[in-house]
């Protein structure tokens, strides 16, 4: 059978092949009754669509925008909040006629895991270097990693998410500082006086403290600056991201003994459900033997019981202000200053914080 083209739907309806294309791709410049004449045509003679490939090369752009992800993208898929993320990008991109390819950070370079679990390189693994697109939304990711740099050899039109903002590109942040210090100010405000902070741990820290990842190093300054103000040196405790189970053998150290804090600041909603099961195993009260403040405010929060009082993040916010950005750096080039985009904080109070007993 042969190919349906352009100019066989021309020929079946009586008009030029350019005014078949217009159908298509430019459909304001034709009248709707004869749009829809072409369009029945092309439905007749089972035409499936102008070749994306030939289309591309056409225009000179691909219409798909990567999302280079730090984590694998089943463990991705588990995390309520990058779930969330991913979900209010590919919306805003689908309003903007775009499509997104998820890509993953290269093999090798993930410090969020123990060393033992650092994946080596995945079957099917593609580099970002080798993926045709437009522009690209780096999400977290270790600066340490190959395919941003290759992103930046390629000159390609980036946003950063979560991260150190780049000299050159735009950037679209959560004001973390602002949220754990009023989360630690809320627990100061208590009588709390015995605090611990369970946060994330990498395989590259400073005094401690994750130097490359944005999130959890601004949390912790926050964290600190609330507990300082008012004489309290906090107990800190790391805990991998993966495996999950990590969060509970961490807790379980800090809570399993006399001295125990009476309240714990936790580096997202996650660290926090983990640390109310270890409680409550130990048969510890929440919050009557012990307060729990999380970080997020994902639909885990108010799932939990209690109800986890937490830091409240605009997460859908931050994808389609990403996106938004990165169209208008597509638009404009490199020219200007590239755009600083801080969303707010708040912290929202629940059920799982009260004063010592």
């Amino acid at each position: 059978m042969a190919k349906v083209t352009l100019q066989s739907i021309a020929d079946r309806v009586g008009v030029s092949r350019m005014t078949v294309s217009n159908a298509f791709s430019r459909p304001d410049q034709l009248s709707s009754e004869l749009r829809e004449r072409i369009l029945v045509a092309a439905d007749e003679l089972g035409y499936v669509g102008p070749d994306p490939a030939a289309r591309a090369l056409a225009r000179g752009r691909t219409g798909s925008i990567g999302l280079l992800l730090t984590d694998e993208l089943p463990q991705a898929f588990e995390d309520v909040v990058a779930t969330e993320f991913l979900s209010s990008v590919a919306d805003a991109l689908t309003h903007e006629g775009l499509a997104v390819t998820l890509l993953t950070s290269g093999p090798g370079e993930l410090r969020t895991r123990p060393p033992d679990l650092q994946r080596s390189v995945p079957s099917g693994f593609v580099p970002a270097r080798d993926v045709a697109m437009d522009g690209a939304i780096v999400y977290i990711c270790d600066p340490a990693s190959s395919d941003i740099a290759w992103l930046q050899r390629r000159g390609l039109p980036m946003v950063s998410v979560d991260r150190d903002p780049s000299p050159d590109a735009p950037s679209v942040n959560v004001d973390d500082r602002a949220g754990a210090r009023a989360a630690a100010q809320h627990l100061v405000d208590l009588g709390h006086t015995r605090v611990a902070i369970l946060t994330l741990r990498t395989n590259y820290e400073v005094d401690g403290v994750p130097a490359w990842n944005y999130p959890a190093r601004e949390r912790m300054a926050g964290w600190r600056e609330a507990l300082e103000a008012a004489g309290i040196e906090p107990e800190v405790v790391t805990a991998w991201f993966r495996p999950s189970d990590e969060v509970e053998v961490e807790a379980r150290k800090l809570l399993d003994r006399p001295d125990r804090p009476t309240a714990v600041l936790c580096f997202s909603d996650a660290y926090a459900l983990g640390v109310i099961s270890v409680a409550r195993s130990l048969g510890l009260r929440v919050p009557e033997d012990l307060s729990v403040v999380g970080y997020d405010d994902s639909p885990v929060a108010t799932a939990s019981r209690p109800q986890l009082t937490t830091v409240h993040q605009e997460v859908a916010t931050k994808g389609h202000e990403a996106v938004r950005a990165l169209v208008a750096a597509m638009g404009n080039g490199k020219t200007g200053t590239p755009e600083r985009i801080m969303l707010p904080t708040s912290l929202v109070v629940r059920e799982s914080t009260a004063p010592p007993a």
